[in-house]
């Protein structure tokens, strides 16, 4: 008996065959990786965020107005992002192009704020050097900074990309990790901004 033809669809890609499932099921499991990671990093800040030697304390430095706006704006990205990845499989280019682009744009925005908080407790004594908890603080956080400005540069270069090729199934595929890695860096900041930010000035 003859099986009827397969037809393929880059949108809906076979689960467990295709070149696209397999490279996103790929970049899952690095994502899981970077989840150890960040679990060990919170981990350490919550054993170390009483260790002060003396210096400001979460309640002192925190500013959970301040960062509820970052929260905001990740937030806002992690929504155009996901619209996006939306109208990049429908080959709507233009405004994959535009939302990509809000996207990087409110990335930009998160950045410049988490920079300008590094730089005021710089100013006012309390850098990482300061005590254990500041350590902490500055490397957990501090490595979610890494990872969007990785995310930032990825979306730089998936714009030169889109413009120069279009939507491609190569590139609907590199936007979909993109998406996922821009989706994490999100969850993430979830979890610092409750157990950093707001445990922190509330106890």
């Amino acid at each position: 008996m003859t099986q009827p033809a397969t037809t393929h669809h880059e949108s809906f890609p076979d689960t467990y065959h295709d070149t696209y499932s397999k490279t996103v099921f790929g970049f899952w499991v690095y994502i899981l990786t970077d989840f150890v990671l960040f679990g060990v990093l919170f981990a350490t800040y919550a054993v170390l965020r009483k260790n002060n030697f003396g210096g400001p304390t979460e309640a002192e430095l925190f500013n959970p107005t301040y960062s509820l706006i970052q929260t905001l704006i990740l937030l806002v990205s992690t929504f155009t992002i996901g619209l996006g990845g939306a109208t990049a499989h429908r080959k709507n280019k233009s405004a994959t192009f535009v939302l990509y682009l809000i996207t990087f744009i409110l990335g930009v925005a998160f950045m410049w704020m988490e920079l300008a908080e590094f730089t005021h407790f710089v100013q006012i004594g309390a850098s990482w050097k300061t005590s254990a908890f500041l350590s902490a603080f500055f490397t957990l956080v501090g490595t979610h900074g890494v990872h969007m400005c990785f995310g930032l540069l990825w979306i730089i270069v998936f714009l030169i990309l889109l413009c120069l090729r279009g939507l491609t199934p190569v590139t609907v595929q590199r936007l979909t990790c993109m998406r996922i890695f821009w989706q994490f860096l999100n969850i993430v900041w979830i979890f610092i901004f409750t157990f950093v930010y707001l445990m922190g000035v509330m106890e």
